[in-house]
């Protein structure tokens, strides 16, 4: 029965409770015994519950009773989304799939930049929105104040925003009880009669199994889908018979059918990659139903090389990659190789912590001991006669002259703060070559900006340093705009006159001999001395701007001497002179591979 359905998400902004609000409910319910409870229910990963943070999202079916025992059972099919700007993608799939959104707001913090941008989000999805205002046990909670400001940013009546608490379990039972009466419920797109002997279901996620291939997480718009039915991908024009059916009660729950309405998974068998993709729709391959519209393909707006620490391992970074691809649409990658590090992977991400989180799996998951090149984006290069090209990397970015003009990717952010660090952040705007748009007093005591500024100076430790000059207090979201013209150049450090791409990068025009010096001098401090003298260049413009000399060991060669004429010790000299000089000439450098870890980690 649909009218007993609703689907919903929780969006927030990160950390506001999203998470524990969610194990909550699931204790509320019953969904699990108390007794199997722990913390963060559907943070399966291990990096999740370590950082206290949600990367992927996790559906999860629960039973209510609305008037407590006397009522209609109603099935609430939950999805947990992430709160972090860099997994926005993950919680624009999530309202896909689902009627309605429970948008939490943290009564100690207020409504911050990245509660207003899932905001929009689920407005333009066209979701019934519930707010509630959580945290409210906390000593230092201004409950009515939020109430208040969330109502303004609404225009409804505080009244309606619900009071919860995910650590105490207060108003958990009301607030369920108010998504049942506030949330539609599911509608079908076709008469009962055009659904007969078919279906269709939308891909909103999907994982790899070892042993039982793809598993399918889908959201049932028409009609059911059973254990043995035929059935095939629109876009892949791929058939496959399901070998299970089931639910997430949070773990997976066989079932006899998913039904119009529900959310639940499917087991495919296919094993083979670039089958399934997110958006997909599934439908029955004797009598398929039209697709349904789909997302957006993900658009990687950062980019890094990795390398395995030793080339008998590239095999193996190839599979995990593959492997984590299968659980992570958004994710692209590309081989790719150089002369110092030998073979590796490009690697297309959403963000600085898609980057951490990738890297961090690679190494724990799949115990790969890796080498990873600082995070650059996209640039796209006007040659002569209008000739383009669009660069990944810094070590492909052309010489000053060899172009007309470059091109980089620009964001449109917004910032809220407390009035009194307006003051600090401007010299930080200003140092990251950001424009003001607009600013506004925003409920009472802060103040909301929305500023434009290079992708490539968000990445340069941004909003550590608007986190740093606020006490902590300012919050950011950010959107991809259009790309303008850039003032950039490349930036290579060269080591006994050879170029280490490693080490390439695209900066500023105005920051280049600050940057050269910066890295001229840390790679002289960390780079062990050879057996001859070595020079350190940063080169750019057509110049070096900066070098440094690394003196050369040198063994005692006079040491064994005791008396005699001092010519002795001279021709020994001049010797080991001779021998430096052409070893100078011939020797090539060996970078160690923790040296090029220091220099990488910013």
């Amino acid at each position: 029965m649909q009218n007993t359905i609703r689907n919903f998400t929780i969006i927030a902004h990160i950390d506001h409770g999203k998470s524990t609000l969610a194990d909550r409910m699931l204790e509320v319910t019953k969904t699990i015994e108390k007794r199997k409870m722990k913390a963060q229910v559907l943070d399966s990963m291990e990096l999740e519950r370590e950082r206290g943070i949600t990367i992927k999202m996790q559906p999860v079916k629960m039973r209510w009773r609305a008037s407590l025992g006397s009522g209609p059972e109603y099935t609430l099919n939950l999805i947990d989304t992430p709160g972090h700007i860099d997994f926005s993608y993950e919680v624009s799939r999530a309202l896909r799939a689902v009627e309605g959104a429970l948008l939490l707001v943290d009564a100690t913090q207020g409504i911050q930049a990245q509660t207003i941008t899932v905001l929009e989000m689920a407005r333009a999805a066209g979701l019934s929105i519930i707010p509630a205002v959580t945290k409210i046990d906390m000593p230092n909670a201004r409950t009515e104040e939020v109430k208040q400001n969330v109502a303004a940013l609404l225009e409804i009546d505080p009244n309606t925003i619900l009071e919860v608490s995910g650590k105490t379990g207060q108003g958990v039972s009301e607030l369920l009880s108010e998504m049942v009466s506030r949330v539609p419920p599911p509608r079908s797109s076709f008469q009962e009669e055009a659904l007969r002997g078919s279906g269709r279901a939308l891909i909103f996620d999907f994982e790899y199994s070892t042993h039982r291939g793809v598993i399918l997480y889908v959201r049932v718009t028409d009609g059911e889908f059973k254990k043995g039915d035929s059935l095939m991908f629109i876009a892949a024009k791929k058939t496959f018979q399901a070998i299970e059916v089931g639910v997430f009660t949070p773990e997976k729950e066989t079932a006899g059918a998913l039904s119009s309405g529900n959310i639940g998974y499917i087991v495919t068998g296919i094993k083979q990659p670039n089958i399934a993709s997110v958006g997909d729709t599934v439908t029955y391959a004797r009598n398929p139903l039209p697709p349904i519209a789909g997302y957006t393909v993900p658009v990687p707006v950062v980019w890094a090389s990795v390398y395995p620490e030793s080339q008998d391992d590239f095999t193996s970074l190839k599979g995990a990659l593959e492997r984590l691809k299968l659980s992570d649409s958004s994710l692209s990658f590309e081989e790719e190789s150089s002369g110092t590090l030998g073979r590796g992977f490009r690697l297309g991400l959403l963000g600085m912590l898609h980057l951490e989180i990738i890297t961090e799996r690679l190494r724990r998951e799949f115990q790969l001991e890796l080498v990873v090149t600082s995070p650059t984006i996209t640039y796209k290069i006007i040659f002569a006669k209008e000739k383009e090209s669009m660069v990944y990397s810094p070590s492909l970015f052309p010489d000053d002259g060899a172009y007309e003009e470059a091109f980089e990717p620009w964001v449109r952010a917004r910032i809220i703060t407390p009035s009194e660090y307006v003051s600090a952040m401007m010299p930080i705007l200003h140092d990251h070559e950001a424009t003001l748009e607009t600013s506004e007093s925003f409920l009472g005591d802060r103040v909301s900006f929305e500023i434009k500024m290079p992708l490539r100076e968000l990445m340069r430790n941004f909003f550590d340093e608007i986190k740093s000059a606020s006490s902590g207090f300012a919050s950011l979201s950010y959107t991809i705009e259009e790309l303008r013209k850039a003032d950039v150049a490349r930036l290579d450090i060269l080591v006994a006159d050879e170029v280490v791409s490693a080490f390439s990068q695209v900066v500023a025009h105005r920051r280049v001999e600050e940057e050269a010096r910066k890295s001229v001098e840390k790679l002289h401090a960390i780079l062990p001395r050879q057996l001859f003298v070595v020079k350190i260049q940063a080169r750019a413009l057509g110049r070096i701007i900066a070098s440094e000399t690394l003196s050369a060991m040198r063994k005692d060669v006079t040491g064994y001497l005791y008396g005699g004429d001092i010519t002795r010790k001279m021709k020994l000299l001049e010797k080991q002179k001779r021998g430096k000089k052409k070893m100078k000439s011939r020797g090539k450098v060996n970078i160690p591979h923790d040296v090029f870890l220091k220099m990488l980690k910013r």
